[in-house]
This record gives structure tokens, C-alpha cells and sequence, in this order.
């Protein structure tokens, strides 16, 4: 009973959410579309023949925004669940962390990139504090995997859930990039402790 109550709570909700509503709208597969876009016209991230990778990318509302935005580039969305093909999007399937599919990322785009989002998220427990740490712990491994791909003036924007190991998340940061700013989209849930982390410039 408990969990229907939950599950009729949470249809409520998107019902009434103006971003899922506009998704449908303006044809993006998640309200998480509108999260880019937001990121983007305040930081400025896409511009023409970048080379850009999306990590955790399914179903593929990020990789909608990118698709629009970049002419004449390379674009290359990650994901371990499979993603319907779209238009001037290459697909891989995998995990991120594994070198075989970073061995396959480096192959496909054959020199360092402009861009690396990462709207990764663990699968949630209901644990807000285990979610936020799990979460966090996959953006300082899209960190790393940044610091290894990105030109020197490349841009890494991931997401992350205030907690205890945001400290972490941000003394990294500071270690690997020169600029970095922490963003909140009007498009995220007001309750959600959702963030993303912007970061411009590799130190080395």
C-alpha cells in the first residue's frame, strides 16, 4: 500500500511539473534537457566543431541539446542502458570507468575534447546520504576521466548531490582546474539537493 501511495505521489508530481510538461512540448526525452540549457546560457559551453562527450547520457535529453547546439562537431554519448538513436549523435555502451570503453572513447575522437558532461547518477536507495556519495564518488571518477581527455581549456560540468563528499568533490576541483563554479537550475527540483559542478581550464 505504502508503495502505491508513493508511486501515485510521484505521477502526481510530474503531472504537475512545468519541465516535464515543456519536454514533451519541445520533444526532449527528459526534463533534464532544460538543466543543459540552463548550464549552457549561463556558462556559455557550446560552441561550433567542438568535440563533446556525454556521460550517463540515456535516454538521451542531453545529447538532444548538444545535437542542436553543435555544427560540425563530433558528438559521443555514453551510457551503460542502451539510448535510441539521434540525429548527428554517435552511441556507446558501456561504463565509463571501464578502460576498454575508455580506450574506445579516446579511439573515436582521437585527440583531446572541449567538452565532458556527465549527468551520471547512481541508482537511488532511498538513502539521501548514500545516494549523495555514491553520486559524488562517479563525479570524481568523471573528474579524472576529464583531466585525461579535456584540452587544456576544455570544460567539465557534472552533476552532484550536496553532502559529505561534496568537500571532496571541490578540493579536487581546485587541484585539476582553474575555474569552478557550483550551479543550481531553476529546472531542478527545489527539494532536490542536486547541483552541478562547472569547471573551466586544467591546471596541468
Amino acid at each position: 500500500m505504502k508503495k502505491n501511495k508513493i508511486s501515485k505521489n510521484w505521477i502526481n508530481k510530474q503531472k504537475r511539473d512545468i519541465y516535464v510538461r515543456e519536454s514533451k512540448i519541445q520533444g526532449y526525452r527528459s526534463r533534464s534537457a532544460f538543466k543543459l540549457i540552463e548550464i549552457d546560457k549561463k556558462f556559455n559551453l557550446f560552441k561550433k566543431n567542438i568535440k563533446f562527450l556525454d556521460l550517463g547520457a540515456a535516454p538521451g535529453g542531453w545529447a538532444q541539446v548538444a545535437s542542436k547546439n553543435i555544427k560540425n562537431g563530433k558528438i559521443l554519448s555514453v551510457d551503460i542502458k542502451y539510448m535510441d538513436p539521434i540525429d548527428n549523435v554517435d552511441f556507446l555502451k558501456g561504463d565509463f570507468t571501464d578502460t576498454k570503453i575508455q580506450e574506445k572513447i579516446f579511439n573515436y575522437f582521437g585527440t583531446r575534447i572541449d567538452l565532458l558532461v556527465s549527468d551520471v547518477a547512481s541508482n537511488t536507495t532511498g538513502n539521501k546520504n548514500l545516494d549523495s556519495f555514491t553520486t559524488g564518488n562517479l563525479s570524481i571518477l568523471a573528474m579524472d576521466f576529464a583531466s585525461n581527455i579535456l584540452k587544456k581549456e576544455g570544460i567539465f560540468v557534472s552533476k552532484i548531490f550536496m553532502g559529505s563528499i561534496f568537500h571532496e568533490i571541490r578540493e579536487k576541483a581546485e587541484k585539476v582546474f582553474k575555474n569552478i563554479k557550483i550551479f543550481k537550475p531553476s529546472s531542478s527540483r527545489k527539494e532536490s539537493k542536486e547541483n552541478y559542478i562547472i569547471c573551466k581550464n586544467l591546471s596541468n
